[in-house]
């Protein structure tokens, strides 16, 4: 007939943890990257970035817009 006493302050402390706990873990997913990662990622935008510039073209004097 009756049910386990629960101490209902507890009660509220433990489940405000494991929802602290899943809010960590899931920001440890989103944002979470080795600072190796992070490297990477900086490399291969800059090495991009340079890839992009060396397809530029340049313009020579007669192809300015004549803004003068």
């Amino acid at each position: 007939m009756t049910g386990d006493v629960v101490n209902l302050r507890q009660f509220r402390k433990q489940k405000a943890r494991t929802e602290k706990d899943k809010r960590a873990e899931q920001n440890r997913i989103s944002f979470g990257r080795t600072k190796a990662e992070k490297r990477l990622t900086q490399a291969l935008n800059d090495k991009a970035g340079k890839a992009h510039e060396q397809g530029r073209r340049e313009k020579t004097p007669d192809e300015t817009d004549g803004q003068s």
